[in-house]
């Protein structure tokens, strides 16, 4: 009997992640490796890229809203965000697609250092650095328990609980702790669960905020025929479904809420891939 090799696990494993989780993951463990092995190229890293709450040099060094999603500072925090983004992430990529899920996850980060620099300067409180993927794993993980309400979701220790009443449980604790001496960004955390739940909602309501996307892609496309323009635009996560599809799709969810993502088969995993990708 054929024994994989765990170098080949690994390997296909990493490449059966969804497309836009393994970029996120890949970048993030990179940076993370390069602190770990040299001290003094991440201090230069966090001096460039961590995300300063200072109006003065957050819009004129505005690559800040972005970069400080991947930088981290310690093991667990880089481990806490890389692991809820695999778990619960996955089912929302595979719902929404690789692009939509992008949007989602740089909005919600984007959106958590924007209200985290608002309100720390309306109120006067204190300008820390911040750093980390938190706000936009908490704007993924809101999209999850819009998307999966009833999922369970298995915490040590714990009987399985609903994804809607684990991710309300996470975000009230950063309510409670909000100016606890423990350097995390709550605000942060806060602004990127709101920005998601606004995303999310937004994309149901046909709001195609990820056209900038498209209309970067284009910029490096080569027209087929030169001199002549189109007003028209390639057309991607369009929902338009078959009834059937539809039909398919609404039992596969279902099954979702009450068994969890992992509670599919292969091939209705297959089936709800290749479902997304038609939306």
């Amino acid at each position: 009997m054929y024994q994989e090799s765990f170098g080949s696990a690994i390997k296909r494993g990493y490449f059966n992640m969804p497309v836009a989780i393994r970029w996120i993951i890949t970048i993030n463990l990179v940076v993370f490796l390069l602190g770990i092995f040299s001290g003094t190229l991440y201090g230069y890293m966090l001096y460039l890229f961590a995300f300063e709450p200072d109006p003065g040099t957050a819009f004129t060094q505005p690559w800040r809203f972005i970069t400080y999603m991947f930088l981290h500072g310690s093991t667990f925090h880089f481990l806490f965000n890389m692991l809820w983004l695999w778990w619960m992430g996955r089912a929302v990529e595979d719902t929404l697609g690789p692009r939509n899920f992008m949007t989602l996850f740089i909005g919600a980060g984007v959106g958590g250092v924007l209200i985290n620099l608002l309100v720390l300067n309306l109120f006067g409180m204190s300008l820390n650095p911040v750093i980390g993927a938190s706000g936009g794993v908490l704007g993924i993980l809101v999209c999850f328990a819009m998307l999966y309400p009833t999922a369970p979701i298995m915490l040590l220790f714990l009987p399985p609980i609903e994804a809607r009443y684990v991710v309300a449980g996470l975000i009230a604790l950063d309510v409670l702790l909000i100016g606890a001496a423990d350097n995390v960004a709550r605000l942060v955390h806060l602004g990127g669960a709101l920005s998601g739940f606004v995303l999310l909602k937004m994309y149901y309501r046909g709001y195609n905020y990820d056209a900038w996307i498209g209309a970067v892609a284009n910029m490096f496309k080569k027209s087929k025929k030169p001199g002549k323009s189109s007003n028209l635009r390639s057309v991607s996560d369009a929902e338009i479904l078959e009834e059937t599809d539809q039909t398919e799709l609404d039992r596969i969810l279902e099954k979702i809420s009450k068994k969890g993502y992992e509670g599919l088969t292969d091939e209705e995993k297959k089936i709800l891939f290749e479902l997304s990708k038609k939306r």
